[in-house]
């Protein structure tokens, strides 16, 4: 609560005296969503969670000054699933356990050449890899933190965090490894400068996993890299986009391991009339092969990477090497659905260390608009070989805001 009365301290010496309009604005979105899980080897191999989450709230604005304020709840209709802190590990985990908490609560200063922001809020850098708002879970993730966007000439972007609390998706019921929020002083850097081959981004991320429970201090890193991420036309109706990544992450802060890892991704997407074609390949490196000593992301959106599965959240101890490849196609508009698509990938998951091979995995989407409603199914297989057990997940849902 102190950091969060010095920031708002802060912002409110920068905001100009003088009285303005106050405009209000409602927060209101609400989510549905069946998950289905199948998992090999577990006492109780199938899961079934049917949630709803809700989040409710206003943001009231005057000049350059805005406040915020978001909560939300989340409810499950259907609960035959272990959510991960409730009840025994006997079937698979769904990640949604039902909450009610704060979501949203910070204090915005924002001009054209710059942004600070304090207060509870989600910081979501370039693709989410290192640092994201884990979107898809109900619950999500925010921080307790202090941002500065600045903007000091065309095309070039500095953006500096510190954040001293992890809110995690594991609402107010969290206990033990997974905490409700996870403290540390942890030090969020990016500048970026937009070239005509794309946007370069150099990055520094000093993640401070700062409680003994949470993995015996042992998530807390200090990552390192560059990125650059761009889209060409090659002719009227043929575009490419592409991503190229290196980082080298290490220990940080009471880690008590000694580590060096690297990270890799190379990344492209072909767009003809609808049509897209996506392959890549990606490495979370390994170190000495000890657990926790390959490159780690604990504060990513790691749904959105390695298949829907969710087999390789935590890196395994000897590191991961994914390959993929995946397609689809879109439609602007079929009947009253718009940003109608469909698509496939394919994983092959091995290790950095010790050629081994984990398995593979095939994860299909169909999703599409309804007015509001945003409407998708989504299906994820993992096969599996030298890591986990043979999965099946299946989602069904619907998303509203106004």
């Amino acid at each position: 609560m102190n950091h969060l009365i010095a920031s708002a301290a802060i912002l409110a010496v920068a905001t100009p005296a003088c009285a303005q309009d106050i405009i209000v604005k409602p927060v209101a979105e609400a989510r549905l969503r069946y998950e289905h899980a199948d998992q090999a080897g577990l006492p109780m191999e199938k899961a079934d969670a049917l949630t709803v989450r809700a989040r409710a709230g206003v943001s009231a604005s005057s000049g350059a000054m805005s406040i915020t304020l978001v909560g939300q709840g989340t409810l499950a209709l259907v609960d035959d699933y272990y959510d991960g802190v409730n009840g025994a590990a006997t079937r698979p985990i769904i990640a949604d356990p039902q909450n009610v908490a704060l979501y949203i609560a910070q204090l915005q200063y924002r001009t054209k050449a710059l942004t600070m922001t304090a207060g509870r809020q989600k910081i979501m850098l370039d693709d989410e890899r290192f640092v994201g708002n884990v979107g898809f879970r109900d619950n999500g993730q925010t921080f307790d933190a202090v941002r500065a966007e600045l903007t000091p000439a065309k095309g070039l972007k500095i953006e500096v965090a510190y954040a001293w609390s992890a809110r995690t998706i594991w609402g107010f019921q969290g206990t033990g490894a997974r905490q409700q929020a996870v403290g540390g002083d942890n030090i969020l850097a990016n500048l970026s400068y937009a070239t005509p081959i794309g946007t370069l981004t150099s990055f520094a991320y000093l993640v401070d996993q700062d409680e003994a429970v949470v993995q015996k201090f042992r998530q807390s890193s200090q990552t390192y890299g560059l990125r650059l991420a761009g889209a060409q036309s090659l002719t009227g109706a043929v575009r490419v986009s592409y991503q190229l990544s290196h980082a080298r992450q290490s220990d940080y802060h009471r880690n008590p391991n000694d580590y060096r890892a690297d990270y890799w991704l190379a990344d492209a997407t072909l767009d003809v009339r609808g049509w897209k074609l996506n392959g890549g390949y990606e490495v979370l490196g390994a170190s000495s092969g000890l657990p926790f000593t390959s490159f780690q992301t604990p504060l990513g959106t790691n749904f959105k990477f390695q298949g829907w599965a969710d087999k390789f959240l935590t890196t395994p101890a000897n590191g991961i090497r994914d390959l993929y490849v995946g397609g689809g196609y879109g439609w602007k508009q079929m009947g009253p659905l718009s940003a109608l698509a469909l698509s496939a990938s394919w994983h092959r998951f091995d290790s950095d260390r010790l050629n081994q091979h984990y398995g593979n995995e095939i994860d299909l989407l169909a999703s599409a608009k309804l007015g509001r409603t945003a409407l998708s199914v989504r299906y994820a297989h993992y096969d599996a070989r030298a890591m986990a057990t043979d999965t099946e997940k299946l989602w069904v849902q619907a998303d509203w805001a106004i």
